[in-house]
């Protein structure tokens, strides 16, 4: 059955905040252009960047905005890009003054028309740093800018469990929960998307998906970039706030949820939570800290700073689906390659046809995996274990692929900001982070937060520790 788009969005003001910095150049300013570019966007809408520092005249700003766009995106459409453009103008604000912004936020509300599309909306994306969230919610509240708003929120939503409460108790004072649209970009993914797709509209998979059959999970995400101008949050932050407590055990609950029964964003919600209030709080002996040599010379950096670069965790799901099933969490800078690779090894049959020990665990033995590569056009591998061609009875490693660009080539994936901006207009938080989320997963890091691992030094381009690479059983997929 074709897939029919949703009426038009009514009229918008998007209000940037962060709008010079580097996330709206290289996602924020690309994903409106494409949907743009496919006529997604509402027919009346403004944009509106704001931050503590102007970038100079609005014709400077939206010059800005053309080269970041140029950088970022394949044959522009000058007629699209202009008409993008046009609607682009910049406010400065803070989170003791916003005054001047809530005024060009109505003044361009008096502009639409009223033409039967419907009440304008708001969507507000909060793109600043940790320690400056709650004094801009705060702000937005005081000017009436979260009237008839959707907020966005960047992670980290909080850095520990109790400033992530905190932030969550201002976020309450100025919106309802159905006005927040937590983002976490990795859920936007084609490709995490279709791990839903792949486990419950396939026979072959879903009956194996459990504790019987999986012998472990393995979540890995590392990238061979290092700090890239990014030293100062970093060292606010450290790898476990940055992609742990987010990315990574998000992709956890999309991977171990119970069947929701319906892709909607109550249903798809309760059951991602109902895994995390079961994910057991980690274990300090069985994470490891790393720092990559040379981080203490990066911009920004303390010399003496023991932050984190890399984490590799093992975690437990307390549930009948998955108990004593081994999660394995993996992720850090400057690492030898730059994957999103998830991999569910299976167990070994329990034969003894084969008389070389593979069957039962022996030297020879070889591993059944499902190998899913989270990239823009999802990849999927099974490898198994075949006979060798010729007379002997021998067996051999093989690999079944699926390449979904192959399969689907005249279908477009949508980038996982271009995505979840599409959501944030049409009001749908299917895949955004609902608030009990963020604290149980806070709830489940704490530990590790409270009694952190030693930092141990790793080489740039290796896989981390040695205390790493032989955490899991067996070995990791990536190696």
């Amino acid at each position: 059955m074709a897939h029919q788009e949703s009426t038009t969005p009514p009229p918008h003001v998007l209000l940037l905040f962060g709008a010079t910095g580097d996330l709206a150049k290289r996602k924020l300013f690309p994903g409106l252009y494409k949907l743009a570019s496919a006529g997604r966007l509402p027919e009346e809408y403004v944009v509106i960047g704001s931050g503590r520092h102007s970038p100079g005249t609005d014709d400077e700003f939206r010059e800005q905005v053309r080269e970041g766009l140029t950088e970022s995106v394949d044959e522009l459409d000058p007629e699209v890009l202009e008409q993008l453009l046009g609607r682009i103008s910049f406010q400065t604000s803070n989170a003791d003054d916003g005054s001047d912004l809530a005024e060009a936020v109505r003044r361009a509300e008096d502009r639409f028309s009223d033409d039967g599309h419907g009440e304008t909306k708001r969507l507000v994306y909060l793109s600043v740093p940790p320690a400056a969230m709650d004094g801009m919610i705060a702000m937005l509240g005081r000017e009436g800018l979260t009237e008839r708003a959707r907020l966005v929120v960047e992670k980290p939503f909080g850095l520990d469990l109790q400033s992530s409460r905190d932030l969550d108790a201002s976020l309450k004072e100025v919106v309802d929960e159905d006005q927040v649209f937590r983002i976490d970009h990795f859920i936007g993914k084609e490709a995490v998307q279709n791990i839903l797709a792949l486990r419950f509209a396939n026979g072959l998979f879903e009956p194996a998906w459990n504790a019987h059959s999986i012998e472990s999970v393995q979540i890995d995400v590392p990238e061979t970039l290092k700090m890239e101008g990014r030293g100062s949050f970093y060292e606010s932050t450290g790898c476990l706030r940055d992609m742990i407590s987010t990315h990574l055990c998000q992709l956890l609950g999309f991977v171990a949820l119970e069947d929701p029964g319906a892709f909607e964003e109550t249903r798809l919600r309760d059951a991602k939570s109902a895994v995390f209030s079961r994910l057991r709080p980690l274990d300090p002996e069985r994470v490891v800290f790393g720092q990559y040599e040379g981080y203490r010379d990066e911009e920004d950096v303390d010399p003496e700073s023991d932050v984190e670069t890399f984490v590799a965790l093992e975690a437990y799901i307390d549930s009948h689906r998955w108990r004593d099933v081994p999660f394995y969490l993996r992720t850090g800078k400057g690492l030898a390659q730059t994957r999103r690779t998830i991999t569910l090894r299976f167990r070994t049959p329990e034969s003894s046809i084969f008389d070389d020990g593979s069957a039962n665990g022996g030297p020879a033995a070889g591993c059944n995996e499902l190998v899913l590569e989270l990239t823009d056009e999802p990849e999927v591998s099974v490898e198994i274990r075949a006979k060798r061609p010729g007379p002997a009875m021998e067996l051999a490693d093989a690999t079944l692929r699926l390449d979904f660009a192959d399969a689907m080539p005249d279908d477009r994936p949508l980038e996982a900001y271009e995505r979840l901006l599409l959501d944030v207009l049409r009001g749908d938080q299917t895949l955004f982070t609902r608030s009990d989320e963020v604290d149980r997963l806070w709830q489940v890091c704490q530990p590790v937060l409270d009694n952190r691992p030693e930092v141990q030094p790793y080489a740039v381009g290796s896989w981390g520790p040695q205390a790493a690479v032989d955490l899991p059983r067996g070995a990791w997929h990536l190696r």
